[in-house]
């Protein structure tokens, strides 16, 4: 059966812990593994504008021994004239994998049941589980075991990393914090996800409105972009709605003495974190966009393995 990473539940918790070992792997041994030598090629597919996606899938799929195929929506078909399931049948006879960072998580999902090939979703407006894995090889690096490690996200809830957040946390065994006013939190079949995978890992999830609560003796804290690609028009809203939630000095002396902070960028200084935070001694930032590189490639490497 085809495996894809759509959502950070497709993992189970022994299946996220052995990407992330190949992850340790592949950043000490940066070109052990050639799945793509030939060299195969991976469509890289762009919906959306970027920097540390495309970098770390065009670089990775090289290092592996592949050819990256740059996509944007506004040079293909898809999302035009062709469905995504289309698209798929059309691509899994030239590729061997499919990435894809788009808006709907609905297309993602169709893409997926329409062909034999990994898809793998490069951010949706749902969810973003390739940040996810880097985050937490992040913290593996920092903090050592995952588990029972009280992760403390601030900002939209709703947002695709607050959400992979919860899912992604619960999966490693951690205790996931989503600190967000009421109107911003999580979408309760996620929260319900997360809970039915936290009884079987030792995790928990536990929404928030209070951010100073949600920080104290916390050992991650994390934020993100209050105002995602294509919500512009909401910054204004999103900016008095989320002020209470920043990311200060004095939220950060609330966590454990130890505390990393995680961002995964691009970030907007005095918005959801202040420069103090992000450039201090706390922040493992740029470990976090590195490490994007060595998760994925990693992830791909363990998707193309399922393919036999």
């Amino acid at each position: 059966m085809t495996r894809h990473l759509l959502r950070d539940d497709d993992l189970s918790p022994i299946e996220q812990a052995e990407i992330l070992d190949l992850a340790v792997e592949l950043k000490q041994d940066r070109w052990s593994q050639r799945p793509l030598e030939g060299p195969q090629t991976v469509a890289v597919i762009f919906d959306k504008s970027s920097t540390r996606t495309r970098v770390s899938f065009a670089v990775g799929i090289a290092d592996l021994g592949g050819s990256p195929l740059i996509i944007t929506s506004a040079n293909s078909q898809l999302g035009g004239k062709e469905t995504p399931s289309d698209t798929a049948r059309v691509m899994e006879r030239q590729v061997a994998a499919i990435v894809w960072r788009t808006y709907a998580q609905a297309g993602l999902e169709e893409m997926a049941r329409g062909t034999r090939i990994p898809v793998v979703n490069a951010l949706s407006d749902d969810f973003h589980p390739c940040q996810l894995l880097a985050d937490f090889l992040t913290i593996r690096e920092h903090k050592g075991e995952l588990k029972g490690l009280t992760l403390a996200y601030f900002g939209d809830g709703r947002s695709n990393m607050g959400q992979s957040s919860a899912l992604a946390g619960v999966v490693a065994g951690m205790h996931v914090r989503i600190a967000s006013p009421i109107e911003y939190a999580p979408r309760e079949d996620v929260v319900a996800d997360a809970d039915r995978i936290a009884k079987t890992t030792g995790g928990s999830v536990a929404l928030y409105t209070d951010p100073l609560e949600a920080a104290a003796g916390a050992d991650v804290i994390v934020t993100d972009t209050w105002v995602s690609m294509g919500k512009e028009e909401e910054k204004l809203a999103r900016l008095r709605d989320l002020g209470a939630y920043k990311v200060t000095a004095e939220l950060m002396s609330l966590a454990d003495p130890a505390a990393i902070f995680l961002h995964c960028l691009p970030a907007d200084r005095g918005y959801e974190v202040d420069a103090e935070v992000i450039d201090g001694p706390q922040s493992v930032v740029w470990d976090e966009a590195e490490n994007r590189l060595h998760a994925q490639k990693a992830l791909l490497v363990w998707l193309l393995r399922q393919q036999g």
